[in-house]
């Protein structure tokens, strides 16, 4: 039975989960108020001016730039954002006892906490990536990242001490993690960025899309992945016009993989004059060499089990390199060797 406290923390979660994947214009107004209550509430006198970046990669270089003029005076990050943080949890967890503290966790912040952190750690690689052309230089973008609070992306641990006695302090930072993205404290000027304008994910949660941008912000700062690996956008554009030869041609294996999980496996072997290396009562093995790759070897697998218009669908199962039989194979994907699969029906 799920008690009061549990289903608020339930409740907070999503709105949590949905701050961290929020896209569109930053509510300005509320992230200005937010950041004077931040410094505020870290006894800081409020900074002279806030001043608005594109994306996290344009707040980066502007916070590098204002730094080495020497406008923005020094990091309050320490202030702002980690010693109420360290209070909070202090408080929090002394409260509820390491065990007590793990379940609320678990109920909260864990919820969010691998998503939050895979994608920032991601943004992170992208500025750092696209500021090796920036009249700041890598380093200096790199140095000031240290400097950043991460928005809507500290969702994760904002959720743990959401309504939690002791988590005032954290008031101001949680009012801009809900209305903008990326930002920079500083003593004199505070930067604040964008939230994306596009968000694209797998089922696993993972940055994808074969179209586009999986993540893009107002400015044109935009990250690319196929199921959660960095691709060229350039390679993007060319997955509609693929064919078996390009495909064999591509020199990197792991874009390679992506172009066959494109272009169809199936459809591979069959442009490629793929023949079949064994078949038996759970399939038809196939087998083709990829050059500087492990060979691409796949199970063909009809469905026992008709479709409403009668048909039997067929499925492809890529398997380890080392199978032999059809058998073995669509075993290992039930975790199982060839000896102990004996399934009822084969499907």
């Amino acid at each position: 039975m799920t008690t009061p406290t549990e289903t608020a923390q339930t409740d907070s979660t999503v709105m949590w989960r949905e701050v961290a994947a929020a896209t569109g214009p930053a509510d300005r107004a509320a992230a200005e108020d937010g950041v004077r209550l931040a410094y505020r509430l870290a006894g800081l006198p409020e900074p002279e001016r806030i001043v608005w970046a594109g994306s996290p990669c344009e707040g980066a270089a502007l916070a590098a730039r204002l730094t080495a003029e020497g406008a923005a005076g020094r990091s309050v990050r320490d202030e702002v954002r980690t010693r109420p943080w360290a209070a909070a949890r202090e408080r929090v967890a002394g409260r509820l006892g390491p065990v007590g503290w793990a379940e609320h966790w678990a109920l909260t912040g864990a919820q969010l906490w691998d998503g939050a952190v895979s994608l920032a750690e991601r943004i992170r690689r992208g500025v750092v990536e696209t500021s090796t052309g920036l009249p700041e230089g890598e380093q200096a973008v790199r140095l000031v990242l240290l400097d950043a609070v991460l928005g809507q992306h500290d969702a994760a641990w904002l959720a743990a001490f959401d309504g939690e006695d002791g988590g005032e302090a954290l008031d101001g930072v949680a009012v801009v993690t809900r209305a903008a993205g990326w930002w920079w404290p500083y003593e004199k000027t505070a930067v604040v960025a964008e939230r994306p304008v596009e968000l694209h994910r797998d089922e696993a949660g993972r940055l994808h899309r074969g179209d586009g941008p999986a993540l893009a912000f107002p400015d044109g700062f935009a990250l690319h992945a196929w199921h959660g690996m960095p691709v060229p956008a350039a390679f993007l554009d060319g997955l509609a016009t693929l064919t078996p030869r390009r495909i064999r041609e591509e020199e990197n294996a792991e874009l390679r993989r992506v172009m066959l999980e494109h272009y169809g496996y199936d459809r591979y072997l069959e442009e490629s004059g793929a023949e079949p290396l064994q078949r038996d009562e759970a399939g038809v093995l196939w087998r083709i060499e990829l050059e500087g790759d492990e060979p691409l070897v796949m199970v063909e697998v009809v469905n026992s089990t008709p479709e409403p218009d009668g048909t039997h669908r067929t499925y492809w199962l890529r398997v380890p390199p080392r199978t032999r039989t059809a058998r073995e194979g669509v075993a290992w994907t039930f975790g199982l060797d060839e000896a102990d699969y004996e399934p009822e029906r084969e499907t």
